[in-house]
C-alpha cells in the first residue's frame, strides 16, 4: 500500500491541555470527553480541582482512573490563576493550550493550529472561537470575527495591532518552550487576569499565526443578572481598571506607536460601557467610591494627552457615557442609559441627537453615529 504523502499526515507533537475547575460537576464530563476525543496521539490532560465543594474532584479523578491521559491536581481555592499556574509545572507536552470547564471543543479543533504551528514554526497560533448559547444558537463576536477574517502566518503583534483585543487563552496553542522562555503566566487575584497575559504573548512572540477555523467554542449561559451585579462590586472595577493599566505599561513600554493607538483607541474601552451602567445602578456596592474611582479610572486612561474617551471607537451612546463620566454627570449619565433603554437615541444622517449637542463645551465627536 502506498504510503499517505507528506502534507496529508498529522503533525506528530505532544499536546498538554490545562483545565481549571471550580464547581464545574455539571459540565466537567463534556468538556473532557470533547478534549479526550481529539485525534492527537500524544496527549496530557492536567486538570486542577481548585477547592471544589461539588463533585467536581471526584468527576476528574473517574477520568484518570480510565484515561492514562488524565492528571488530576487537587488544591486549595486559589482562583482560576493559581489553577493554572499550577498545572504549568506539570505539562510535559510540546505544545500546551487551555479548556475552561464550562466549554467544549468542536471535532478534530486542534487540527488546524498543529498543522500551522508544524509549518511555521511560529510560538503559538491562534483560531477563531464561537460563543455557543444555551439554546445551541452560534454567535461570532464582532471584533473576533474581524481579527480572524483572513489566514495570516508568521506575524508579529506589529504587523496586527487590532489583536492584542483577543485576549483568550483558550483559542491559542503555545509552544511549552516559548511559554517557559518568555516567563509567560496569569496575574492571581484578580479578574480579567488574561488581557495582561495575552498582552505579554503577543510582545514576547517572534511570530504568531493567526487562522480563520472555529477551534473553540465558549459556552455562555444565561447568567446575565449575575455578571451585572459583578460588575457594581468595588473590587470588579478595580481589577477592571488596573488590568487595563498593566496592560497599556507593556504596551507602552514595547513602544509601538500604532499599537499604543490601537489600545487606546479600539481596545481599552470596549468594555467600560458595563460600569458606566453600574455606576447609576441602585444596587452597586458603595456607590460613592464606585463612581470617585470610575471617573478616575476613566481620567487617568483616556484624556488630552492620550486619547480623549469621545474620539474612541466604541459606539456613540458609549462614547458619551465615558465624557459624561470623566466631567462627574452622574445625573446625566443616568438620564442618557434610561433613554437608550427606552426609547433610544435618535440618529439622522450620521449625526447622533443627545440632548446635550448643542450646549457649549460638549465635543463635536460625541455628535457622530
Amino acid at each position: 500500500m502506498t504510503p499517505p504523502l507528506p502534507w496529508r499526515r498529522r503533525p506528530e507533537q505532544s499536546v498538554s491541555v490545562v483545565v481549571p475547575a471550580f464547581g464545574a460537576a455539571a459540565s466537567l464530563v463534556r468538556s473532557l470527553d470533547s478534549i479526550l476525543a481529539q485525534p492527537v496521539r500524544d496527549l496530557q490532560v492536567v486538570v486542577v480541582d481548585d477547592g471544589s465543594t461539588d463533585r467536581t474532584g471526584e468527576i476528574a479523578d473517574a477520568y484518570a482512573a480510565e484515561h492514562p491521559q488524565v492528571t488530576v491536581l487537587h488544591q486549595q481555592n486559589g482562583g482560576v490563576s493559581r489553577a493554572r499556574n499550577a498545572a504549568m509545572a506539570h505539562v510535559t507536552g510540546e505544545l500546551v493550550t487551555f479548556v475552561d470547564p464550562d466549554d467544549f471543543l468542536p471535532a478534530d479543533a486542534w487540527t488546524p493550529m498543529l498543522r500551522s504551528l508544524a509549518k511555521t514554526g511560529s510560538d503559538f497560533a491562534i483560531g477563531m472561537m464561537e460563543r455557543v448559547l444555551e439554546d445551541g444558537r452560534r454567535v461570532r463576536p464582532p471584533l473576533l470575527h474581524r481579527n480572524h477574517a483572513v489566514e495570516r502566518l508568521g506575524i508579529t503583534i506589529d504587523d496586527a495591532p487590532l489583536l492584542i483585543a483577543d485576549v483568550f487563552p483558550c483559542n491559542k496553542m503555545f509552544r511549552t518552550e516559548f511559554w517557559h522562555r518568555a516567563g509567560l503566566s496569569f496575574p492571581p487575584d484578580t479578574s480579567y487576569e488574561d488581557n495582561v497575559f495575552s498582552a505579554e504573548a503577543y510582545l514576547a512572540g517572534s511570530r504568531f499565526d493567526v487562522l480563520t477555523p472555529v477551534v473553540y467554542d465558549w459556552y455562555v449561559r444565561g447568567e446575565g443578572s449575575s455578571d451585572t451585579n459583578r460588575r457594581g462590586r468595588l473590587k470588579n472595577l478595580r481589577d477592571r481598571v488596573a488590568t487595563k493599566q498593566a496592560t497599556l505599561e507593556r504596551v507602552l513600554a514595547h513602544g509601538n506607536p500604532e499599537l499604543i493607538d490601537t489600545l487606546y483607541r479600539q481596545v481599552l474601552p470596549i468594555d467600560m460601557w458595563e460600569h458606566f451602567r453600574a455606576a447609576v445602578r441602585p444596587t452597586t456596592e458603595e456607590p460613592e467610591t464606585y463612581w470617585r474611582e470610575l471617573r478616575a479610572g476613566v481620567r487617568a486612561l483616556w484624556n488630552d494627552t492620550t486619547v480623549p474617551f469621545e474620539e474612541t471607537a466604541v459606539p456613540p451612546g458609549q462614547r458619551l457615557m465615558g465624557w459624561l463620566v470623566g466631567e462627574d454627570r452622574r445625573d446625566d449619565l443616568a438620564r442618557l442609559i434610561d433613554l437608550i433603554d427606552g426609547p433610544g437615541v435618535p440618529t439622522e444622517d450620521g449625526v447622533y441627537l443627545h440632548p446635550w449637542r448643542d450646549e457649549p463645551g460638549v465635543p463635536v465627536a460625541l455628535s457622530r453615529a
